[in-house]
């Protein structure tokens, strides 16, 4: 059952980093950035939102550990 919900939670994860970098490579192209520029900060933005989730679960993790059940 933890590996179910660890596989989904990841597999969210993934989706929404990118529908963030899609939006981000949108909005770059609908600002006049060259195709190359646009693809660039779509990149940026997935590895943002993958950094941010992985701080968010190791922050998580810490806290976690910490309660007592």
């Amino acid at each position: 059952m933890v590996l179910a919900i660890l596989l989904l939670t990841i597999a969210v994860i993934i989706v929404i980093a990118l529908l963030a970098a899609a939006g981000a490579g949108k909005l770059a192209r609908l600002d006049g950035a060259t195709y190359p520029t646009a693809l660039t900060r779509a990149a940026v933005t997935f590895a943002a939102v993958l950094t941010l989730a992985a701080a968010t679960a190791t922050v998580l993790t810490d806290v976690c550990s910490d309660l007592t059940w």
